[in-house]
């Protein structure tokens, strides 16, 4: 939401319940679920806004029940979200999805990271299929893939490369926010996926936009 909020732009936030470490006050914060809303009820949340980060993902509980809520989120939920846009007249859409998303297609089922990733519910094979519908909803789209997580500021240069390229690496959350910000306008983002993470080798910089 800062960086949102530093590009001039109106944001409007949608989550199904407020976490105390997530700071909402310059947020216009509406609830949104999207395995309980239907399509048109979060259309209706959505409606008057020109763009939307997508940055669902289901959150590891029960073992016996992650396949389900990867399912229901990272999957059926996300597809739901991307119609809902394209009723409200969304313009763009920019998508938050994960290295290795796409890891089956290009020899990489095998590697360490998706193994452990898609252990998760097989999260990943949910992600895509959700990328996908998004690529061919006709509403312009971006799809960021980030690497592994971290909460921490950047401690390397931000690293971005093509679509299915990358099997390692982590990001600061930060410099994922600044991507899908920018994103958002730039045209060099138009239709494209964006995989990112940070390269230790070079010192971290300021953001200033997006160098592909």
């Amino acid at each position: 939401t800062q960086s949102l909020s530093e590009s001039s732009t109106v944001v409007r936030g949608a989550m199904v319940q407020k976490v105390a470490s997530v700071d909402t006050s310059a947020v216009a914060l509406a609830h949104l679920d999207v395995v309980k809303d239907s399509v048109d009820e979060m259309a209706k949340t959505l409606e008057g806004a020109d763009s939307l980060v997508i940055a669902t993902g289901f959150v590891p509980g029960n073992p016996l029940k992650m396949n389900q809520a990867a399912h229901e989120v990272d999957n059926v939920g996300t597809c739901k979200l991307v119609d809902a846009a394209k009723k409200a007249g969304v313009k763009k859409v920019v998508m938050v999805s994960s290295i290795l998303t796409n890891g089956r297609n290009w020899g990489q089922e095998k590697s360490p990271g998706f193994v452990v990733t898609n252990a998760f519910g097989n999260v990943l094979d949910e992600k895509i299929v959700a990328e996908n519908y998004l690529r061919a909803s006709g509403i312009d789209w971006t799809i960021i893939r980030p690497g592994g997580l971290k909460a921490k500021p950047p401690t390397g240069a931000l690293k971005i490369s093509g679509e299915d390229t990358l099997n390692a690496g982590e990001i600061s959350r930060d410099l994922v926010a600044d991507v899908c910000v920018a994103s958002l306008t730039d045209s060099k983002a138009k239709n494209k996926v964006l995989e990112i993470i940070e390269d230790d080798d070079k010192p971290p910089a300021v953001f200033n936009g997006l160098v592909m």
